[in-house]
């Protein structure tokens, strides 16, 4: 997947934008942008793809992404047949941090919805909301008599709300996110569009540091220090992350999934399985399915 920057400057020159995507599916790009992004998804399902985290997701989530945080919503392949009539619907927000002046964000009434905005440099999911929260959050796409200052301080309102909601998960490394608030990081987007596009597939230290013109010792030092875990231990968990997604489908058979996700023997996708996830494949499908 090749990585791009995408332009959500506001042409109207409010301080944020509310906007309604609905159409047979969502645009297939990763993609990133200074803004933060919240979203919630009104219809359809697929695959999430936020930093380094690979999930599934459905009706009724709500993201919270960071400024310059790669993304990207995927659909399920049913939402590109010919004669589908599936449709992708959501509700996405975008916004600065400073986007009401930057006094204003580092007021002490602020501190609540600045952590949040900190804690979303990494991708924030959040489970188990108030319908209260859900009803504002949709109203301020679905209701017209809204003023541009109803609009803000409803806006505020949420994200008062989510900064004191309990129920989240953090979704991408550190790792990943540190690598790109760094100034040089040309080879680091090329080595992530790499394993992103082939994890599926046998790849080594030694493939990766071809791409970046590296020895594979001198790009193995590199990748821990960034990552602090080695370069295998990472490929691990992408594709561990990319097996729940598939096993959550309930599509494939464990083994088929085994293959699918890069793994050559059944043995060592069940070991790694187990040593990320805490759980065996069959353990975690009776948890999150059942």
């Amino acid at each position: 997947m090749k990585l791009h920057f995408l332009d959500r400057t506001n042409s109207q020159l409010n301080s944020f934008s509310i906007t309604r995507n609905r159409h047979p599916h969502f645009l297939k790009v990763w993609h990133y942008h200074p803004e933060l992004e919240l979203v919630i998804i009104l219809q359809s399902t697929g695959t999430r793809f936020i930093g380094d985290s690979i999930e599934r997701f459905e009706k009724g989530d709500v993201v919270l992404i960071g400024a310059n945080l790669p993304h990207m919503w995927m659909n399920d392949e049913l939402y590109f047949s010919k004669n589908s009539e599936l449709y992708a619907d959501a509700i996405s927000i975008h916004f600065r941090q400073d986007f009401l002046g930057e006094s204003f964000i580092n007021a002490f009434e602020m501190k609540p919805i600045k952590e949040l905005m900190q804690r979303a440099a990494l991708g924030i999911c959040f489970s188990k909301l108030e319908e209260r929260t859900v009803s504002q959050f949709k109203s301020l796409a679905e209701d017209t008599v809204l003023t541009p200052l109803d609009k803000t301080l409803t806006l505020l309102n949420v994200l008062g709300q989510l900064s004191n909601h309990s129920d989240y998960k953090i979704l991408s490394s550190a790792g990943f996110k540190n690598s790109f608030d760094k100034v040089d990081n040309g080879n680091l987007k090329k080595i992530y569009e790499f394993i992103f596009e082939n994890f599926s597939h046998p790849i080594s230290a030694k493939d990766v540091a071809e791409v970046v013109h590296m020895n594979t010792a001198a790009f193995s030092r590199f990748f821990k220090r960034i990552h602090r875990k080695t370069f295998t231990s990472y490929l691990n968990e992408i594709r561990i992350g990319y097996a729940c997604k598939l096993l959550i489908e309930k599509k494939q058979k464990v083994i088929s999934i085994c293959y699918e996700c890069g793994f050559n023997n059944i043995s060592n996708f069940n070991r790694q399985f187990k040593l990320i996830k805490g759980m065996t494949p069959t353990e975690f499908v009776h948890k999150h399915i059942t």
